[in-house]
């Protein structure tokens, strides 16, 4: 089974407990912090697939280090451990924040700009696309990228809305070679 089917399978299974606890806000939260922790820790998961390792002793190294979450995240990392599929903890967290974000009316982009944006700039351009895409609201990811020469652009999910003078010139001389051709 692939990792992306898998994290969405383990994505909609947190999906049904948080609504059925009422606890979705409170998961995204405490799994954003796991997908932190694992992100940030390139020795975790080659920890959890050593052979040497039983599984209790990974299963009690998981309620050291997560005593701040709730029981149903601690429980979801160790049934990650007991099946070894501790590689998909990220791709699950993506999947599973964005069920909950999509079922609120939420949800989050990346915008690229030559300059770092004003809160005020970006507030205007929230409200903007969020209408656009027919959202209550967007937060968008800032990224600097002195390469796109002016304008921005912003992609959500597999949407792109290029408005960069960078993307225009590609364009126009994509239109040229197909005109000459």
């Amino acid at each position: 089974m692939s990792v992306t089917v898998a994290a969405k399978r383990y994505a909609d299974a947190l999906y049904q407990l948080g609504l059925e606890k009422n606890t979705s806000d409170q998961l995204v939260e405490e799994f954003q912090v796991v997908k932190t922790v694992f992100e940030q820790n390139d020795q975790l998961l080659p920890f959890f697939e050593h052979p040497r390792l039983s599984l209790d002793q990974k299963k009690q190294f998981v309620d050291d280090v997560f005593t701040n979450v709730s029981a149903d995240v601690v429980n979801t990392i160790k049934l990650l451990v007991e099946r070894h599929r501790t590689d998909i903890i990220s791709s699950m967290v993506d999947h599973f924040t964005q069920q909950v974000n999509e079922a609120k009316g939420k949800a989050e982009a990346t915008i690229y700009s030559v300059r770092k944006l004003s809160d005020e700039e970006l507030t205007h351009l929230e409200r903007t696309f969020a209408k656009k895409f027919g959202k209550q609201s967007i937060t968008f990811h800032t990224v600097v990228d002195p390469a796109i020469l002016g304008g921005i652009k912003v992609q959500m999910g597999n949407t792109i809305i290029d408005g960069t003078i960078s993307g225009k010139l590609q364009r126009i001389e994509r239109s040229m070679r197909l005109a000459n051709n």
